[in-house]
């Protein structure tokens, strides 16, 4: 069994860790005011992010950004400060490929390993152990994780053998995700307010070509009005940032993505950052003057 440094408790973080610490892997977390009782008894906790990574051969981030990562990393009392020779270092956060790599590079100096592994699947993934797991970096370093991953996820495939190749993968996720959100967003407002019942229309649509997880779980809230969050809409904005940022690199025009991001944008100045991403429909709504379905 491993011991791992799991760093970032939030809502996807949280049930990934106690995924491990199901498996039978030694799991340390770093102190923060927002552990709960339960993560105290389920897991060792270290005073930083140093002191994780000085006392595990594995340590796991899961944070928000390209920022935090470096952070973690690098910052004051970071993992590279307590990282021992030969100990993995696994981003499993959505960040830069381009940084990640230049990450990799630093760990590596230190005679480290490092994949960069980000997921897909969200909070329901994250507590089903059903995550897509999208992985950049060396074949033994992947072998070396796949049982921790195999305790995490369900589809897990190492997509290049460069670091950087995760993230890249993930960056063609989000791009997809947000589209098929936006495609669906706009089909039901279009049902809705040409008469017909939207919950109907999604029921009948499922039996056909434009069937997706994204019809089935975000057209429901659309159509139900719950956006409590899943994945926030801040979140996504970063992702399609990150594509944005990424394609102006390569010279490849991303013009639907940039569609996208612009209602994304939309929904955050109106309050909803904080919103699930399928609330991606509530920009498309106020421009149709028409909602889907009544508010709860």
């Amino acid at each position: 069994m491993a011991k791992i440094g799991f760093i970032g408790l939030g809502i996807m973080g949280r049930p990934m860790a106690g995924h491990l610490k199901a498996a039978g892997h030694d799991v340390t977390v770093v102190e923060r005011p927002s552990l709960t009782d339960a993560d105290r008894a389920a897991f060792a906790v270290a005073p930083t992010a140093q002191a994780v990574a000085a006392a595990n051969d594995v340590v796991i981030l899961m944070v928000p950004d390209t920022p935090d990562v470096e952070a973690v990393l690098f910052g004051a009392g970071g993992v590279a400060a307590g990282l021992r020779p030969g100990s993995l270092v696994i981003d499993m956060s959505s960040v830069s490929p381009t940084a990640t790599k230049a990450f990799a590079a630093r760990i590596k100096a230190q005679g480290g390993e490092y994949l960069d592994a980000p997921v897909s699947g969200g909070e329901v993934g994250a507590k089903n152990a059903a995550l897509t797991i999208m992985v950049g970096g060396a074949p033994a370093a992947f072998e070396r994780a796949l049982p921790l991953f195999q305790a995490m996820g369900k589809n897990i495939t190492l997509v290049g053998e460069e670091n950087g190749a995760g993230q890249t993968c993930k960056v063609a996720n989000q791009i997809i995700v947000a589209l098929t959100i936006e495609a669906v967003g706009e089909a039901l407002v279009f049902a809705s307010k040409a008469g017909a019942d939207p919950a109907k229309v999604r029921q009948a649509l499922m039996g056909g070509l434009a069937t997706s997880r994204i019809l089935e779980l975000h057209g429901e809230r659309m159509i139900k009005r719950t956006f409590a969050p899943g994945f926030r809409i801040e979140l996504h904005q970063k992702d399609l940032n990150l594509a944005l940022q990424a394609g102006r690199e390569l010279g490849v025009a991303l013009p639907n993505t940039a569609s996208a991001a612009q209602l994304f944008a939309a929904c955050a100045a109106q309050g909803g950052a904080a919103l699930d991403h399928s609330a991606m429909v509530k920009a498309l709504e106020t421009m149709a003057a028409h909602k889907v379905a009544p508010d709860a």
